[in-house]
């Protein structure tokens, strides 16, 4: 690839027109905390450079600028709807820079919610995995069980889990318990119907080799089918991964002490819409960073498949 193709790309002139948005004479009266833009803009720029010194295959370094370029473009229209051109409500849509300013400020504190919510995924997921996996490869292993247990999660998959929380609070000691409840039953009813319809779906030819070799039951269901309903079972645990989020920030803002879930609404209670601002965009970072490890671990596992 050659220097040009590496260097002068879209991204980098978005970089400078995002710097020279900045220098624009503030329609707004309130601080606007320009310098932290600035900052950032120039921290991710120089990621663009070293990345594009460094990374090799033509189409992920075009994934990467991309991304990088629809940031600068989100910055680029924030910046002149807010601090520029005051198009939006102030109070309710802060300039960029406050909202980076209040991030570093609150950072601690940040970190603190990320670690509780994050320990009430890990812990309510890794249960409905450790349950929900097993049960289906047992349950669709036998088609008369399965096609009935089918319908029953079905029916049960079609409640919001969220309902169940007045029950948990009666029933469960601590409102974290609670969410650990949600959590398990968010995540156990796709991982569990999902492992069901791949087992049910192994082809047929795979079984009766396996049966040829008279292998038994134990080395058969976690041998061969387990190996075989893999994909189908990670459609699953994605689903049960992306809703358990979901349901966590919406179960954190009913009653929790705790978590961003608690962070947004606590602040949005007192019309700090900074604040606001700041616990979605984190909320939506660790989405996608843990969606993105899920996806890796996914390719990793599911390697014999290329």
């Amino acid at each position: 690839m050659t220097l040009k193709k590496r260097y002068l790309r879209v991204t980098n002139l978005l970089f400078l027109i995002l710097i020279a948005v900045q220098f624009l004479p503030n329609k707004i009266t309130t601080e606007t905390k320009t310098s932290y833009v600035i900052c950032v803009s120039i921290a991710l720029e120089v990621l663009v450079l070293v990345v594009s010194a460094f990374l090799k295959k033509p189409q992920g370094l075009n994934l990467f600028l991309d991304i990088i370029g629809f940031l600068f473009v989100i910055l680029i229209a924030w910046t002149l709807a807010t601090a520029k051109f005051n198009l939006l409500k102030e109070s309710l849509f802060p300039p960029p820079g406050r909202v980076i300013w209040q991030f570093l400020d609150d950072i601690d504190k940040i970190i603190v919610n990320i670690c509780s919510s994050l320990g009430i995924i890990v812990e309510g997921y890794l249960i409905a995995t450790v349950v929900a996996i097993p049960l289906g490869l047992f349950i669709g292993w036998s088609v008369r069980l399965g096609s009935a247990a089918t319908y029953i999660s079905k029916f049960l998959s079609a409640i919001p889990p969220i309902v169940y929380i007045p029950y948990g609070i009666a029933l469960l000691p601590t409102f974290r318990s609670v969410s650990v409840m949600v959590i398990f039953l968010a995540s156990f009813w796709p991982i569990f119907a999902s492992t069901m319809s791949g087992v049910m779906n192994v082809e047929g030819k795979l079984i009766d080799s396996a049966k040829v070799l008279n292998t038994n039951r134990f080395t058969m269901l976690f041998s061969v089918i387990l190996p075989a309903s893999l994909p189908q079972i990670f459609i699953g645990c994605n689903q049960g991964l992306t809703v358990s989020f979901i349901l966590l920030t919406s179960a954190e803002m009913i009653g929790a002490q705790d978590g961003m879930g608690y962070y947004v609404k606590n602040y949005s209670d007192f019309g700090d819409y900074t604040r606001t601002i700041v616990g979605i965009i984190v909320i939506g970072i660790v989405v996608v960073a843990i969606s993105f490890l899920f996806n890796r671990l996914q390719k990793y596992l599911l390697r014999w498949k290329r």
